[in-house]
Parts: C-alpha cells; structure tokens; sequence
C-alpha cells in the first residue's frame, strides 16, 4: 500500500472524532498548555488571549522552512494569532503578541478546514500549524472535517515546545511530523526572556513525548521531504544564553545522538530586544565564533544524518 498520514486511519476508525470531543474538553477549564489557566475558553480569555474559535493570523505556501520542510512546492503553513509564551526577541512578534489587532478576527473550524484543502490543491507538501499549542482543539476539529472533502497530506506541528503532554498523547497518530524549539537550557533565563521559568523542564517533558511517538526515523517522499519524523530546531542566541551545548548534550543522553536537529544562525535583535538597554545581551546578532561554537557542540553531540546545519547569518544583520 501507498504511504499515507497517519491521521487518515484514525478517522476511518472513528478515533479522531473521539480525539476531537477530548481535547475540546480541555478548553474549560483551559489545560491546553503549561499555563494552565483554568479559565472557561467558551466564555473568558487566559493568558493566551485566545477564544474557543480559531484565530489564524495568515496562511500561505512558505519556501523557507528547512528544506525537508518547504520542499519544492512550499510548505502549506498555517501561522496561529497569539501565543502562551512572550519572548522578548520574537520576530513574528505582531502576530503572537498583538492579540488587539486579532480581536473579532475569528473563523470556523469549517473555514479553517477550508483553507487546509486550499493549500493542498496549490500543491503544498504539508499542513503546517505554526504556534499551535493554545489551539490544539480547533486545529484538529477542522481537521477531522477536512479529512472527507479529501485532505491527506502530512501535518507538521510547529511549536515552541511549551506543550502538555495531555494534548501531546491526543496528538498521537494525527500529527506525522514534529518541528519544536528548544528555546533555553536554563531556567533563570527562560523566565527572564520568555516568561516562563519552567521551559527547559517542560520543553524536555514534550519532546520525550513526541520522540516516543515517532522516534529518531525519517521517512521522506522520493523528492526529499520528510513525511514522519522530528526535527528539533535550536536558534543560536548571543553570549551562549540558549545553551546550546547543554540542549543537544541532553538530546543525545535523554533521547537519541540520531534525532535531527536544525542549529538556526538567523538571530537578529527583534521586538524589546532591539530596545537599546532593555535586553543588553541580546542587542546585536550572533558572532562569528558563538555560531562555531555552537556548530562544535552539535558535532560532539550529534549522529543523526538528517540535522540540518543553516549557514552563518549573522553579518547580514549588522
């Protein structure tokens, strides 16, 4: 048989549906996330500011996910309105932490599920829910509506990996491929850039999850593109504050030295960062040497054939 995404079985069995009714329970009290507001979602809003209906900033073909991702044809990314965390040095920072300039905004999960086929017929080799933590719910019911007006290409889960596990195992057997951060090896620094102090805690937690979903396999269609697996990005900060040694150390002893890893060289001061004097150590981009670094830990640490190593950036940002 031909291969095909694992959420399509479920919803012949019927079990998506029941995954469906299960995280919709999680929305009051709202456990969707770390968070863990306890708010009724029908009828207030917690920390994410984000309604029981889905809010969708923007949707496209993208060409600039990692290239297993994007393929030839785009990736078919769903950019997701607000966030549970609030990183000082977001550059999409507009949409997850205006929630202001989405407030009415809201669709239908048939609307949301509409858009999902629409990428698929632009040819699109994936449905990609980018920040889509703090709507679990309303994904995976249009989702189980798109699936008999014939969606079946795989779903990408694009996340900063501050996850529940509750809402991972519900996502056992919809989502094929897992694209989360691993923001901070520190506490101290999470809360302080991020909000949250418990990140590198519950990071890990979520991708010990979605590692024992899917394990260190790669399976790729015959152009190159992934269809299951994970692939853990790492955004180099300045001054080594993401931890990167301590992060791929940790994947490689807790998890496996195979899991692929994207080391990202992007960074550039964005949103308070690019404050002057609000966030000294991270006003400027990565240096020449904090990305060798960075690339010699990864060499020490990591197997895996598939890691994903982007070209130093940093000069184009000063």
């Amino acid at each position: 048989m031909s291969w095909q995404p694992a959420y399509l079985t479920l919803a012949a069995s019927g079990e998506l549906d029941r995954r469906v009714e299960q995280l919709e329970q999680l929305l009051a009290p709202c456990r969707l996330c770390p968070r863990n507001c306890q708010v009724d979602r029908h009828r207030e809003l917690g920390r994410c500011v984000t309604p029981d209906l889905p809010l969708v900033a923007s949707w496209g073909a993208h060409h600039g996910e990692e290239p297993p991702i994007s393929g030839s044809r785009g990736s078919g990314t769903v950019f997701l309105a607000n966030c549970n965390l609030r990183c000082v040095f977001c550059q999409n920072h507009d949409i997850s932490q205006n929630p202001k300039a989405f407030r009415g905004r809201e669709l239908s999960c048939e609307a949301l599920a509409a858009i999902m086929l629409e990428l698929q017929s632009e040819g699109c080799h994936n449905i990609n829910w980018v920040s889509p933590s703090h709507q679990v719910p309303q994904l995976v019911r249009a989702l189980a509506l798109a699936v008999p007006a014939g969606l079946h290409i795989p779903i990408v889960y694009n996340t900063n990996a501050y996850d529940s596990r509750e809402v991972l195992r519900l996502l056992d057997g919809i989502v094929d491929i897992y694209l989360p951060d691993l923001k901070y090896a520190d506490a101290a620094t999470a809360a302080r850039l991020s909000r949250v102090a418990n990140y590198p805690e519950v990071a890990r937690e979520a991708l010990r999850e979605m590692y024992r979903q899917v394990g260190d396999s790669w399976l790729e269609d015959e152009g190159g593109v992934l269809r299951r697996g994970i692939l853990v990005r790492m955004l180099v900060l300045p001054h080594g504050v993401a931890g990167i040694e301590e992060g791929v150390r940790w994947l490689a002893e807790n998890l496996s030295p195979n899991v692929s890893v994207s080391l990202m060289s992007q960074y550039r001061p964005a949103h308070f960062a690019a404050r002057p004097g609000r966030y000294p150590e991270l006003h400027r981009p990565i240096t020449p040497s904090e990305y060798h670094a960075a690339l010699a830990a990864l060499t020490r640490h990591n197997r895996s054939p598939n890691t994903y190593v982007q070209p130093y950036l940093g000069g184009l940002f000063r």
